[in-house]
This record gives structure tokens, sequence and C-alpha cells, in this order.
């Protein structure tokens, strides 16, 4: 299915075939693509690039498809790898984690620090994070092997 061009977002590299490999969504997935492109909220004389998963409802494309800045792309790629990381080592706290310091890392960028935490103000937070921590043990394999993607093309950059 091809990605819409006319709309405000603009493509400029596709993956038109994206559910072909969303995750267990497999072969039965609405996000049909992705795209980086020129984003839809650009204004005169200001370009930014934006990431955008496309999802079709069978019918029409979804107002759901999200598009997003690519630091925040790379913010939420951040944020999952120290999360993994933070859970290979969970097993260690009664509550996979330690209440007295939810504090799980502090990741420095533009001089200031992206805090990471558990979310204690869930009042379920002892429930979820084990659902949390069983549904990444459940897909460790998926997850693992975009990573091992991503770690490759990272070295490939110089990083």
């Amino acid at each position: 299915m091809k990605i819409p061009t006319s709309l405000k977002h603009k493509p400029v590299i596709v993956s038109e075939n994206y559910e072909n490999v969303d995750g267990r969504y497999v072969n039965h997935s609405d996000a049909k693509g992705l795209s980086l492109g020129l984003a839809q909220w650009n204004d005169r004389g200001k370009v930014d690039i934006s990431a955008k998963v496309w999802r079709y409802t069978g019918e029409k494309w979804s107002r759901q498809s999200e598009e997003l800045p690519l630091h925040r792309v790379l913010d939420l790629a951040i944020l999952v790898s120290r999360s993994l990381l933070h859970f290979r080592e969970a097993y260690r706290y009664e509550h996979l984690y330690d209440p007295a310091n939810p504090v799980i890392d502090k990741v420095g960028l533009q001089g200031a620090a992206m805090t990471l935490s558990v979310c204690t103000d869930n009042e379920r937070i002892q429930e979820d994070i084990r659902l949390f921590s069983q549904a990444l043990s459940e897909d460790d394999e998926l997850i693992g092997e975009r990573l091992a993607v991503l770690s490759r093309i990272l070295r490939e950059m110089g990083y």
C-alpha cells in the first residue's frame, strides 16, 4: 500500500511494507508504513524533519497516524534501551525497583538531564510493573533483533 504524498507530512524516505514486520502485529497491523519526511507543522522558511507511523483502517488513512520530530524518536529509543537495561537487573528488587529511589537514570542531553524513573504516582504500579516486565520478557526476541540491527548501524556510523 502506497503512503499518501498529498497530505501535510511530505514523505521522503519510506517503508511501505511495515505491516509485514510490525512485531507481534505482523500481517494484521493497521500500521501500514513508516516515513521520514518534512513535518506537517512546518512554517514558511522553517523546515523540520519528522518520523511518521501511517495507520490505515481498511477504508481510509487514520487520524491516529503519529508524527514525531526525529529527536523525540531518538529520545524514545533512549528511554526503551535504558528501561531494558533496568529490567535486566530488576529481579534483584522485591518490587522490580527500589521504592526509596525510583529514579532509574539521568541521561545527559543538551546541558541538562532526561530523568528516567518508575512512575510511583501510578496507584497500581506494583501490578503494572510486573505486567510490564513480563511483556518485555515475552517480546525479548522481537526487541533484541531490532536492537542488534540498530547497534550494527550505529557502529557503521561510528558511534
